[in-house]
């Protein structure tokens, strides 16, 4: 078993992928790197291997200024009115959408995020788009879908899906050891018999 490493910039590429770091512990790099602590574990992970592998301290990408004046919340709106680059979610907005999709209408992350990524479509295509979101959150019935930075939280889950008389006790102990080694932190049928047996 390899054991983990220290996490300095001295560090190698290939070590600081391959074993599982805390964002408590990535942060304190940034820190003491002079790098910027803004952001999910993923991104600050990006940034530390950007940095790493290539010495150079990234600036902070100035946001873009909208070209567009469109008035978002006085503006009368249609099916046909373009998604501008200055988009806002509005009481405007929401009247729109309430009065097109009904009382069920909500502003969900993933159509927030639809939004600001399709500029240049219309208010239509966003009323088919929102209908489109709201089946697919339906149709997930099987596995809440836990999101990749949440390493902990997936492999407890597995663990215990695999293994339904272990004790969450027992779960997180192989999660212990599991993010100890090198290598993804993906729970395996293998890991019960290989932690016993090692």
């Amino acid at each position: 078993m390899n054991q983990r490493p220290k996490l300095t910039k001295e560090i190698s590429v290939a070590d600081f992928r391959d074993f599982y770091w805390l964002k408590k512990e990535l942060v304190e790099f940034c820190r003491a790197e002079g790098l910027s602590r803004q952001g999910g574990k993923l991104e600050i992970a990006d940034r530390i291997e950007s940095y790493l592998t290539t010495g150079r301290k990234e600036s902070k990408p100035k946001k873009p200024k909208a070209i567009s004046n469109f008035d978002w919340n006085n503006e009368p709106l249609t099916v046909k009115t373009i998604i501008t680059d200055n988009y806002k979610n509005s009481e405007n907005v929401r009247t729109f959408f309430t009065a097109h999709i009904g009382n069920r209408f909500k502003f969900s992350v993933p159509f927030m995020n639809w939004m600001k990524g399709n500029h240049g479509k219309t208010l239509g295509d966003a009323i088919e788009a929102w209908h489109e979101i709201n089946q697919n959150k339906k149709a997930k019935k099987d596995k809440k879908n836990i999101a990749p930075q949440f390493e902990y939280n997936r492999y407890i889950r597995d663990f215990l899906e695999d293994n339904p008389t272990a004790t969450r006790a027992e779960a997180i102990e192989h999660w212990k050891i599991k993010r100890s080694m090198r290598g993804d932190n993906v729970y395996r049928k293998s890991d019960v018999e290989n932690f016993r047996n090692g």
